[in-house]
């Protein structure tokens, strides 16, 4: 622990100084922070789904210098300081788990969900509402699965996972009877409804439909290089070729996932 201590304490030392004596940090604002700790959280994510550990301990280096920054000028305007942002945290987690802190006895991590949010339900100064801590600013799909793992927390929720596919085949026909009567916005809305469900499904067989779409979107770029890569090597434009032509090298290039 004095190893982990010594270093975080060095971390604070660090902001201090560049605070004082680096023009860059020193114009820093919150505000302008913002779309950089956006940025270097998009890249934490793109380490873990790559499952780079020397580049996921940079990248959550970075994470932590913003945290620390954000501390750092907190306590220049007196608002609150890196402690009390690890003293809140540290009096939440132990406010938010009394099945280890206290006497409270859960049987799987299900009723841990149900508890943390009957939990924030009850804390002071809170909206209410159970989806009032679901930010605006979320990407669509990532609100959809947060959106429905808070309902879930207060038993919004399917009795069986499998009763979800009924769901699915619901959407799926009504989108296909709004593409026949050619309805744009109609069709936007059951595209919508779709995806929601689908999403719901992927939460309920635990995967993170934002990874499983990110893999995807990888896979599909791996294989379209190559497929570009061997026409180039042929001398020939992928516009010249037919798609059953394509689909010969795409076929190759599964062997290579």
């Amino acid at each position: 622990m004095k190893k982990e201590l010594e270093a975080f304490n060095r971390l604070l030392e660090i902001m201090d100084e560049l605070r004082e004596k680096c023009p860059w940090d020193k114009k820093q604002t919150m505000e302008s922070l913002r779309s950089l700790t956006i940025e270097e959280t998009y890249e934490l994510a793109d380490a873990i789904i790559k499952n780079d550990h020397d580049e996921l301990k940079k990248e959550l280096g970075d994470l932590l210098l913003h945290i620390v920054f954000y501390a750092k000028i907190g306590s220049e305007k007196n608002e609150f300081d890196i402690s009390d942002v690890i003293t809140g945290i540290n009096q939440k987690l132990v406010h938010r788990h009394p099945h280890v802190f206290g006497n409270i006895n859960v049987k799987n991590s299900k009723e841990v969900e149900e508890n943390w949010e009957a939990i924030k339900m009850k804390e002071k100064d809170r909206d209410n509402s159970v989806l009032s801590g679901v930010p605006d600013s979320l990407p669509a799909l990532v609100k959809a699965n947060r959106v429905q793992q808070k309902v879930r927390g207060v038993g919004f929720d399917w009795e069986e996972r499998s009763q979800i596919w009924d769901k699915v085949n619901e959407e799926l026909n009504e989108l296909k009877a709004e593409i026949e009567l050619q309805k744009h916005e109609k069709i936007e809305e059951e595209f919508g409804d779709l995806f929601f469900s689908l999403i719901n499904a992927a939460r309920l067989y635990d995967i993170d439909p934002e990874t499983a779409l990110e893999r995807t979107n990888r896979k599909f770029i791996k294989r379209f290089n190559f497929l570009e890569e061997q026409t180039l090597k042929k001398g020939i434009s992928l516009k010249d070729m037919s798609l059953d032509e394509m689909n010969v090298i795409w076929e190759k290039a599964k062997q290579f996932d």
